[in-house]
């Protein structure tokens, strides 16, 4: 397999326990529309000296990674995807010029800029998800970035952690605009390290508490779609100091990004 790592790695055993495998055709796509936009990302796959890409966890189908390396050669021509599953029956023949293995956290001694893993964690406990941070972002390449997120079967309500090698950057929520009633809907996909925080007293409940108020009191302007809607209510979430990215350019989606210090759980996760 092409890329940078250690000779005979991927016959090391796979740190990580095999997952059910869902996926389906175009499921992640609000994340990687995101990720193709987002100035970090873009300036990291651009400025590597490997632009190589994993995709951890693909799946029972390796749809969601060739869609994943057909997004970011729009960023970078040269970019080089890696599908690894810890499950070697999940493992298929490379094409389009990627490559597919096993591995698991440890990421098979690769050392790449981005690791997108999604849907794995969250199958996981909750006390789990600290050492498995910790496994991928040691493996990252010097300025490599880590997303971590969930999603629903059709991809229709989206969750997920941006980390580097120094911890987590930002949350992000992005939803489909015509089938999420409320952005409190997305609490059910969020990231394994705050899925079980929704509960009153914890930051995450008190952000999707007060992006409901903001929706709601952007009613009025429900004639104009839930996009402008949206909008309106992002712009009043601003106005009472959640610190929301502001985004510059037009979205197909609902999105929310905050810090993550703004969210992070108020209490160490429960031990295993």
């Amino acid at each position: 397999m092409a890329g940078s790592g250690h000779p005979g790695a991927l016959n090391r055993r796979p740190v990580g326990t095999v997952t059910r495998g869902t996926t389906g055709v175009n499921r992640l796509r609000r994340s990687d529309r995101q990720l193709v936009a987002d100035p970090l990302v873009r300036a990291r796959l651009l400025g590597a000296a490997d632009p190589l890409v994993v995709d951890l966890g693909y799946g029972a189908q390796p749809w969601t990674t060739l869609e994943l390396a057909a997004r970011l050669r729009a960023v970078r021509a040269d970019v080089r995807v890696t599908g690894l599953e810890i499950d070697p029956e999940r493992v298929v023949p490379g094409r389009d010029g990627i490559t597919f293995a096993r591995g698991g956290f440890e990421l098979a001694g690769l050392r790449p800029i981005l690791v997108r893993a999604f849907n794995v964690l969250r199958q996981y406990p909750e006390s789990a998800v600290p050492a498995a941070w910790g496994t991928v972002l040691g493996k990252l390449a010097p300025d490599g970035l880590l997303v971590d997120g969930t999603c629903d079967e059709l991809g229709r309500r989206c969750a997920w952690i941006l980390l580097d090698r120094t911890g987590p950057l930002t949350l992000t929520l992005a939803w489909d605009p015509f089938t999420v009633e409320r952005p409190s809907d997305i609490a059910e996909r969020l990231p394994k390290a705050l899925i079980h925080r929704n509960v009153p007293d914890e930051p995450i409940h008190a952000l999707l508490a007060a992006a409901d108020r903001a929706w709601a009191q952007a009613a009025p302007v429900a004639p104009f779609g839930p996009r402008f809607r949206w909008r309106v209510a992002a712009e009043a979430l601003a106005a009472q100091g959640v610190p929301l990215r502001v985004f510059r350019r037009r979205l197909r989606d609902c999105v929310l990004t905050v810090p993550w210090d703004y969210v992070a759980p108020a209490t160490a996760p429960p031990a295993s």
